[in-house]
């Protein structure tokens, strides 16, 4: 099962300057094992120590916000679409 993965620019030195990826995951936490396998020293910048995505980084799955599903037992389906985008703060 296909999934696309929209990374941000501050994170494309560990996609060899790619903006989308492509992985096969069923869900977030399984693709966040993949983009690791693939891409390593990713997941150090996406997850805590424990795991969960860092606050400061935003995941949606076709444009959901996976804090309102599931978190990262969000299900993927074929074709669907995971930006990562990260937070930003202005005053």
């Amino acid at each position: 099962m296909a999934v696309k993965v929209l990374i941000p620019t501050t994170l494309q030195k560990f996609t060899n300057e790619q903006a989308t990826i492509e992985c096969s995951a069923s869900n977030v936490a399984e693709l966040l094992d993949t983009l690791e396998k693939s891409c390593p020293g990713i997941k150090e910048r996406l997850c805590d120590e424990q795991g969960k995505p860092r606050r400061f980084l935003n995941f949606y799955v076709n444009s959901e916000d996976i804090r309102f599903l599931e978190g990262t037992n969000t299900a993927l389906q074929d074709g669907d679409e995971v930006s990562i985008v990260p937070a930003v703060a202005g005053g």
